[in-house]
């Protein structure tokens, strides 16, 4: 283990795969989310084809937005003076629970057909529970990924652990899609509830991670330190809030289906592809960064990165081509992908190990329910402005943010890794 300032990035390739629970995390990681993304595209065709609104897209979003972000800060509290491995299999049983209920409600109305002004409250709730686990599993698998590894390594594990995120957002967009329209949502739910399954037995690998914070004072003071902490470091703030903004305006994917069915008419399966393509596009250029390490001056990749991100979303609400709009998908998912590695590998490496539950819930709170809240912007505006003028607006509005963040950071453009970690940049 490395002494708390050697943030060199190894030269080695595969340096965190060396370690048995990383391994373990990145299994978990790889079959929850394929499970987890799997279920969103499904969810999200299904809902439009019962409703035919991208309002009712929007409100995915929110239904999971409201309950994760509510309560994200007493789960990283809950996180830090936890056992974790304890805390996980809790959490996942929760979302298989959610995700048995959706399959038995669908399947229900293929034998019987069930109102859908039943269907569609059950399932917006079973993804309100869904929203409440996410508030405690962020937390937890931050620490566990933290701790599994030496410090050195962060930058090469987070190219692993975003890579593999991103082939399994490839997998399970692109598995849902296929079986939704070949086979039915049935088959879908099956799979899915079979890799959630996996994604538990894998959890019994992990050793035991016990807490190391133990509260000496009530439960919001320990919260208001976490919270603390992020504010004092502008750092922090500034890349966290440049990926809330940016994928709140910026993100397109809430509507896809609506792309995918009427503008571009490619169905389910091209609703796959196209949830698939944005990531591998992420997927190639994380392998790439595990070699290339966007870490040598990271602000100034990072700024590179998310206007890249805009300049995709706005060119695929031009498009009307559909291998086009692949190609803009690929490259939002590979900008996206090095913002992914920078911002990481940042909080990771300032991040005190007794804090890291709170500090990840204070980010979940800028970053994690990005895409959910994103959605409900992007179904509403989408219902005020019609679809592609309110994808078109989204993008145009992440280049001014980063217009304005690079105003707001100038000095940090030219630095290392190293150099922004020294107390002088800090306050930047």
């Amino acid at each position: 283990m490395s002494e708390e300032g050697d943030s060199q990035p190894t030269k080695d390739s595969f340096a965190a795969l060396r370690f048995k629970d990383f391994r373990s995390y990145l299994g978990i990681r790889f079959f929850f989310t394929f499970a987890y993304q799997m279920q969103a595209v499904i969810i999200g065709f299904y809902i439009y084809h019962l409703t035919k609104s991208a309002f009712a897209l929007g409100l995915i979003g929110l239904c999971e937005a409201i309950p994760a972000i509510g309560i994200a800060l007493y789960g990283g509290y809950i996180a830090d003076k936890s056992e974790k491995r304890k805390m996980l299999l809790i959490i996942s049983s929760l979302v298989f629970f959610a995700s048995m209920v959706m399959f038995i409600v669908t399947m229900k109305n293929m034998s019987s057909h069930i109102h859908t002004g039943l269907i569609v409250p059950i399932i917006y709730f079973m993804i309100f529970l869904n929203g409440l686990a996410r508030a405690f599993y962020g937390p937890a698998t931050f620490t566990v990924y933290a701790n599994s590894i030496p410090k050195e390594i962060y930058p090469n594990a987070s190219s692993w652990s975003s890579s593999t995120w991103q082939i399994a957002s490839i997998l399970g967009p692109a598995t849902g899609g296929l079986i939704y329209g070949f086979i039915g949502i049935t088959a879908a739910f099956g799979v899915i509830l079979i890799f959630l399954a996996i994604s538990i037995i894998l959890i019994y690998r992990l050793r035991l991670y016990p807490p190391v914070f133990v509260p000496k004072e009530n439960i919001w003071k320990s919260l208001s330190e976490g919270i603390d902490f992020v504010f004092k470091s502008k750092i922090l703030i500034w890349a966290m809030s440049l990926d809330l903004f940016s994928v709140f305006f910026g993100g397109a994917v809430a509507l896809l289906p609506v792309f995918a069915n009427d503008i571009l008419k490619v169905g389910s399966q091209g609703l796959g592809i196209m949830r698939a393509t944005s990531s591998l596009g992420a997927v190639l250029t994380m392998l790439l960064m595990a070699k290339f390490s966007p870490m040598g001056k990271p602000w100034r990749n990072l700024l590179i990165a998310v206007t890249g991100f805009g300049l995709s979303i706005i060119c695929f609400g031009f498009s009307r081509s559909f291998y086009l709009s692949l190609l803009f998908l690929f490259t939002e998912g590979a900008f996206d992908s090095i913002s992914v590695i920078i911002r990481g590998t940042i909080m990771q490496l300032l991040t005190p190990d007794h804090m890291r539950g709170r500090v990840s819930a204070v980010n979940f709170m800028f970053i994690g329910s990005s895409n959910e809240i994103g959605a409900f912007e992007s179904g509403t505006a989408a219902k005020l402005l019609g679809t592609v003028p309110s994808v078109i607006f989204g993008g145009s509005v992440t280049l001014v943010i980063v217009a304005i963040t690079f105003l707001k950071t100038k000095k940090l453009i030219p630095l290392s890794l190293n150099q922004i970690q020294t107390p002088e940049t800090l306050t930047v």
